[in-house]
């Protein structure tokens, strides 16, 4: 036989533990997590809010509180505010640009 396919044969050897190494890194680190990922939340925003309100009545009633303190709702920026942010940023970037040349 010649050197080549020694090499050769070695190199595919080689490989097969590599890839056998690979699977049992990939089993093992699967049996510590404690969390299972299944990409994005699956829940609703307002589902989750709803959880949310009722664990934290659950705590209020648990401390003995009369009253709950609720979560404000997020803030939305307005259209005009939105169109003011839009028209500074192509300001700076046209002044950007202007610098460059």
């Amino acid at each position: 036989m010649d050197i080549i396919t020694l090499l050769k044969a070695e190199r595919d050897k080689a490989a097969q533990q590599v890839n056998a190494l690979d699977t049992a890194i990939r089993a093992l680190s699967g049996m510590n997590s404690t969390r299972v990922s299944h990409g994005p939340h699956k829940m609703s925003a307002a589902a989750r809010t709803k959880i949310g309100a009722a664990q934290r009545a659950r705590w209020a009633k648990v401390k003995g509180q009369q009253k709950v303190v609720s979560i404000a709702p997020k803030r939305h920026i307005s259209a005009a505010g939105l169109a003011r942010i839009r028209a500074a940023n192509r300001a700076r970037w046209a002044k950007v640009r202007a610098a460059k040349k």
